[in-house]
């Protein structure tokens, strides 16, 4: 493989490690507990979208260089590990969040609500979800299947002064409010809203989410 153009000294620091790592089984094994405690430490915490990006409002973060991270390794590096695949920002705008409006982890034992203000829906040409994914950011299994809620969802319930509110939670909301439900684990998990096609006030930041706030114990 070839160098990408500006990287060709940092391709050959790592095929020094490569030759060097053939020629000594000692070196090798050095460089195997490296890259495993790499992962540990540092890694791993990437998967925390609290770690990665630019904070905004209410402890939501986004990235603003996807597919497009030149130098920027550590955020390539926690894209690839938390999100495996990303667009361009001006093909999708990504929000993140692991945390509720107070800071505390998101996790199913509580309820929790997002309400968007009449007028204050995600700006998009394209469409709009908010995703719902385990501490591993998988999705959770529920007998709902369902995974997202967002424009794609005809049933959704507004309110009479026209603003959405969206539930997550283990356990469900009233029976009215379940068409807005996404079911969550028992246990920690994430909310990812998704812009498609985005209009320009959700790129330069003018119109950021609202806050995600726990309802329930």
């Amino acid at each position: 493989m070839s160098a990408v153009p500006g990287e060709e000294a940092l391709y050959a620091l790592f095929r020094s490690l490569v030759d060097e790592a053939t020629a000594s089984p000692q070196s090798a094994e050095a460089l195997r507990a490296e890259a495993v405690d790499a992962n540990a430490t540092l890694v791993q915490d990437l998967v925390q979208f609290r770690n990665i990006g630019v904070p905004l409002d209410h402890h939501w973060s986004t990235q603003r260089n996807g597919a497009a991270f030149g130098g920027d390794y550590l955020s390539r590096t926690a894209m690839g590990k938390a999100n495996i695949f990303v667009n361009t920002p001006t093909e999708t705008t990504y929000l993140y969040k692991d945390q509720d409006a107070t800071g505390e982890p998101l996790t199913g034992e509580h309820g929790h609500t997002l309400t968007f203000p009449a007028g204050s829906l995600p700006p998009v040409k394209g469409f709009w979800s908010v995703t719902l994914y385990n501490e591993h950011h998988f999705f959770h299994r529920d007998e709902l299947q369902r995974y997202s809620l967002g424009t794609k969802n005809k049933g959704l319930r507004y309110g009479d002064d026209g603003s959405l509110t969206l539930y997550a939670g283990a356990r469900p909301p009233a029976d009215k409010e379940l068409p807005n439900w996404l079911p969550a684990p028992p246990g920690p998990f994430s909310l990812y809203l998704r812009a498609y096609w985005p209009e320009p006030a959700a790129l330069d930041g003018t119109r950021r989410p609202p806050a995600v706030r726990r309802t329930s114990d």
